[in-house]
């Protein structure tokens, strides 16, 4: 495929390539010129291989979904968020109900704003506790269940989705938290993809919780069934446990959750580096410990160090001022890097 004067792989049509490139600098997309000329690309390439009907409705969908959920989401990017999951199906009169309000309301006191499926049940709840003001709404188009609830009903940060994926896609990449209350398949399949996510790293770590009423056993047995067949039987491994958490209190998930930022912001790969962005800098003995106890996971040379905001950094300017921890991840053991976060923030 031939490649533009910006060595960017456009269409391998000359032609083609520099009407793509005309057009994108009509748009003064300053930045995102190279992105928004392989999206066109991309477009330009599906229109050659002979698609169905079937498929362009696959495509203009799932884009127009997620470019709306962007622009839902965009005026709020830099408010935590946190997705909440549980059953349609549970009625106002039951204990988690008001357990899943009651977590809502003090998520929301906690500066969060809360993510549901817009539906009844927990997500009516949990949308309750944090009022229409600190809700977004995710409905999935079923011909049953899923109306969207009367708090979050006709409000601009409610989206309908026709596919589960962009729905689940748009969770998740908003989120800066997950809960999970009991539910029924919906309810497992999208926890259980978080935990897949943050298991083969193609989502970035965050803090998730499992959450039964008191004396509650939803998730308890779903733990011990995980622990005695898929660990016991080598299907994952014990440090995928530490991936979430499980709790029957509200007030110790929520807590859970804000330890999860105390000393830990963010991270990001550049190059062979994971760089880890924090609130404040390590001891030189605590850096020391910490290289020594996961030098397991570093890859050759297994180096952990601290630094400034890199070079790379230069498009997130906003925390160029955060110290940095820098160590060859070797990309696998995510749960032990989940450890690693817990014991930065012991800081």
């Amino acid at each position: 495929m031939n490649r533009t004067k910006n060595g960017l792989k456009l269409t391998g049509n000359e032609s083609v390539d520099q009407d793509i490139l005309a057009l994108i600098a009509k748009w003064k997309v300053s930045g995102f010129t190279d992105d928004f000329a392989e999206m066109v690309a991309s477009l330009y390439r599906l229109s050659q291989q002979n698609p169905t009907s079937s498929d362009m409705v696959l495509f203009k969908r799932s884009m127009a979904e997620l470019r709306h959920a962007q622009k839902v989401f965009a005026p709020y990017r830099d408010v935590k968020k946190i997705c909440i999951f549980g059953s349609a199906r549970t009625p106002p009169s039951a204990k988690i109900y008001t357990c899943a309000r009651d977590f809502a309301q003090l998520m929301t006191e906690s500066g969060y704003m809360t993510i549901t499926g817009a539906g009844p049940g927990i997500m009516d709840a949990a949308q309750h506790g944090a009022g229409r003001e600190k809700s977004f709404g995710l409905n999935i188009m079923l011909p049953f269940e899923q109306g969207a609830n009367e708090i979050i009903r006709d409000d601009p940060k409610l989206i309908s989705f026709r596919y589960f994926f962009t729905r689940k896609l748009t969770f998740l990449r908003e989120a800066s938290a997950v809960a999970a209350f009991p539910g029924g398949f919906g309810t497992l399949d999208e926890a259980m993809e978080v935990v897949t996510l943050l298991q083969t790293g193609k989502a970035r770590l965050i803090p998730m919780v499992l959450i039964d009423e008191p004396r509650g056993t939803f998730w308890k047995n779903f733990i011990e069934y995980v622990s005695e067949h898929l660990m016991a039987d080598k299907l994952i491994s014990a440090e995928d446990l530490s991936l979430f958490r499980y709790t029957t209190s509200i007030t110790e998930a929520r807590n859970e959750i804000l330890r999860f930022y105390h000393n830990f912001h963010s991270y990001r790969f550049i190059g062979r580096n994971l760089v880890i962005r924090l609130q404040r800098r390590l001891s030189d003995q605590k850096l020391a410990e910490l290289h020594k106890e996961y030098l397991s996971i570093l890859r050759p040379p297994a180096e952990m160090f601290q630094c400034d905001a890199l070079p790379e950094e230069a498009n997130e300017p906003e925390i160029a001022s955060l110290p940095r921890l820098c160590l060859t991840f070797n990309r696998i053991h995510y749960g032990f890097l989940r450890h690693l976060i817990d014991r930065l923030n012991e800081t």
